[in-house]
C-alpha cells in the first residue's frame, strides 16, 4: 500500500510541532539539571540561599517556557487534525 504524504502545509505544521516539542523537552531537562545543581551545591550562608533562589527562579522560567512550547505544539497538531 502506498502512503500518501500530507499536503505540504500540514507537513510543515507537523514538523514545526515536532520542533516545538523537542525544544520543550530540552528546556525541561535544563530545568531539572538546574534544580539538581542547586540542591547539590555545597555552599552555606545567605549568599548561597540567594543564589539557590535565583537558580530555582531560572528553572521555573525554563519550565514555564517549556509548557508554552508544548501548548503551541498541541495547537499546531489541532490545526492539522481539523483539516
Amino acid at each position: 500500500m502506498t502512503v500518501i504524504p500530507p499536503p505540504r502545509g500540514e507537513q510543515q505544521r507537523y514538523e514545526a510541532a515536532e520542533g516545538l516539542r523537542a525544544h520543550s523537552a530540552a528546556l525541561l531537562r535544563h530545568a531539572e539539571r538546574l534544580r539538581a545543581g542547586a540542591v547539590a551545591l555545597n555552599w552555606k550562608g545567605p549568599q548561597a540561599e540567594a543564589f539557590r533562589w535565583r537558580i530555582e527562579d531560572l528553572a521555573d522560567r525554563c519550565a514555564t517556557a517549556a509548557a508554552g512550547l508544548a501548548r503551541s505544539a498541541e495547537q499546531l497538531d489541532a490545526a492539522v487534525r481539523t483539516r
